[in-house]
């Protein structure tokens, strides 16, 4: 089980172990994410634009993972986060959709259709996890999309710069608010390690199609 390297470390908080999830399984550590071919290659352009797109596919729309979140979430501390997280991803969705302007047409990949259903049917999972009864679950996943995001923002970081986009302050909050917020969830610790651990692992399923995407059009 992928969290079983995490759920062992006994005596450590919920917070740490929602961040030590997140890198783990998240996608700071996928290969393609740090790769030459993503950042610096020759088709870098292309495939900053790809990675835009898709993005924006998953989490360009409102509502999204935190806003619906918001909704389900029942700890003070995470309601507290939740109201500011929410005018946060605001900002975000508008960076998104300003990159993905300025970056032009999706790349012409082959089996692109393809790609297509999976990017709506990994929406959908997001959105059943966010909504999920389950308490404690669609904070965790809110939470590891806010830590993840923050990796995610390197990338897109990276093609503002190259697409002459100015970019915007991140304020869904840093990793010690994070973890606070996660140690607050009293009562319901299992199930928001479940969210967090759902949310990387569909997080990483995106970089996996990014990676194939390039490779396809590489052979292509």
């Amino acid at each position: 089980m992928a969290t079983r390297s995490v759920e062992t470390a006994r005596g450590t908080r919920t917070g740490a172990l929602l961040l030590a999830c997140v890198a783990e399984h998240g996608t700071a550590s996928h290969a393609y994410f740090g790769s030459d071919a993503l950042r610096r290659g020759h088709d870098a352009a292309r495939n900053l634009a790809d990675s835009i797109h898709f993005l924006c596919a998953l989490h360009g729309r409102h509502p999204g993972i935190v806003d619906h979140a918001a909704m389900r979430t029942v700890e003070p501390g995470g309601r507290a986060w939740l109201g500011t997280a929410t005018e946060a991803m605001a900002d975000e969705r508008l960076y998104l959709t300003r990159l993905s302007v300025a970056a032009g047409p999706i790349p012409s990949t082959p089996g692109g259709a393809g790609s297509e259903t999976a990017i709506l049917a990994q929406r959908g999972a997001l959105a059943t996890l966010a909504q999920s009864d389950r308490r404690g679950c669609a904070l965790g996943a809110a939470l590891a999309f806010a830590a993840d995001w923050a990796a995610i923002r390197i990338i897109l970081d990276a093609a503002a710069a190259r697409l002459g986009v100015e970019p915007r302050p991140l304020t869904l909050g840093n990793g010690e608010l994070l973890r606070e917020v996660a140690d607050g969830a009293v009562g319901s610790e299992r199930a928001l390690l479940f969210g967090a651990q759902q949310l990387a692992l569909q997080h990483r399923a995106l970089w996996d199609l990014l990676e194939a995407r390039q490779q396809a059009r590489g052979e292509y």
